[in-house]
């Protein structure tokens, strides 16, 4: 930082009052809405969504600035009974992105309550130091009643912070949120440039962003395990980019799911993707998408790598 930076830095706290930053890691059941909260509070598309199941695999972060602070959040993979491998992997990550976190918010599907998954969540969480706030997402769906039983119930067995009722898909209770975690994270400098929303690399981001066109066409028909990886960026001289990547599955059957009769499936995740990058990008996108087989990917190291995820033993 300059000179005349350092002046501006400080000149802006005087005026101010001074910064605070801080991680804030969102954990719960999946498809509470998670990625939806973190894209809302963000102001902008970090996470996929889909309606797809454990959508969201390794933490992703994204970065919020509200009056004096930066706020990052840690969107975490939804917890659930692990079955095989990559389960444990994406589980394991989000307990260790709450522990490494400065304050912990437990988002509860309204409608779901705390049945399955989130009753296990609680247990998990009395072995969590940090501080936690309760955020009860869906209130649209439910009537008044019933979301206060839900709030005494989840209180009675964590000692919450605070309580909000939200909507994450419209936005109602979300500025009370972040007020909340303006004034409650540490004083302190930013982590990050101002302009910066995520710490994803482009290119993880670009085939994360495939691979959500992916589900939101195949819901039904193709396993979540499916994986993509962007193997080629290339900056043109005209402005645009050329960007090929692979969506990788574990059996032929598959592979003609996600191409489709004349490859009409892949043609419209490539059109739905390439759209949506250039938006982000901001230049021309050429996309090319190849679909590969790659049988027991799931116990590759390699791609779990690829994933930002530690391979279990």
């Amino acid at each position: 930082m300059t000179q005349e930076e350092d002046i501006a830095a400080e000149a802006a706290v005087e005026a101010n009052g001074p910064t605070h930053s801080g991680f804030v890691a969102l954990i719960g059941p999946t498809n509470a809405g998670k990625s939806t909260l973190v894209n809302r509070l963000v102001g902008a598309k970090v996470s996929i969504v889909s309606h797809k199941v454990q959508t969201t695999r390794a933490i992703v972060r994204g970065i919020a600035i509200h009056d004096n602070a930066q706020i990052v959040f840690m969107d975490t993979p939804g917890i659930f009974k692990p079955r095989r491998r990559l389960d444990r992997a994406m589980v394991t990550s989000a307990w260790g992105g709450a522990k490494d976190a400065d304050l912990i918010m437990l988002l509860i599907d309204s409608e779901r309550g705390l049945r399955g998954d989130a009753e296990a969540i609680l247990e998990g969480l009395k072995e969590v130091q940090q501080p936690k706030i309760l955020v009860l997402n869906k209130i649209d769906r439910v009537n008044r009643e019933d979301l206060l039983a839900l709030a005494a119930s989840a209180n009675e067995k964590i000692a919450f912070e605070r309580t909000f009722m939200i909507s994450a898909e419209t936005g109602s209770g979300c500025d009370d949120v972040m007020d909340y975690l303006a004034t409650t994270l540490p004083a302190g400098p930013w982590y990050y440039p101002e302009d910066q929303i995520s710490d994803l690399p482009m290119r993880q981001l670009a085939a994360e962003i495939t691979r959500e066109k992916l589900f939101l066409r195949l819901h039904q028909e193709l396993p979540y395990s499916s994986h993509v990886e962007t193997e080629k960026w290339e900056e043109r001289k005209d402005g645009s980019v050329r960007i090929e990547q692979v969506i990788y599955v574990e059996r032929d059957s598959q592979k003609k799911i996600a191409l489709g009769k004349g490859g009409e499936t892949i043609k419209a995740i490539s059109t739905a993707s390439r759209k949506e990058l250039a938006e982000i990008l901001e230049q021309p996108v050429h996309l090319f998408l190849f679909v590969k087989v790659r049988e027991n990917w799931g116990d590759d190291p390699e791609r779990f790598r690829e994933m930002g995820l530690d391979f279990p033993k």
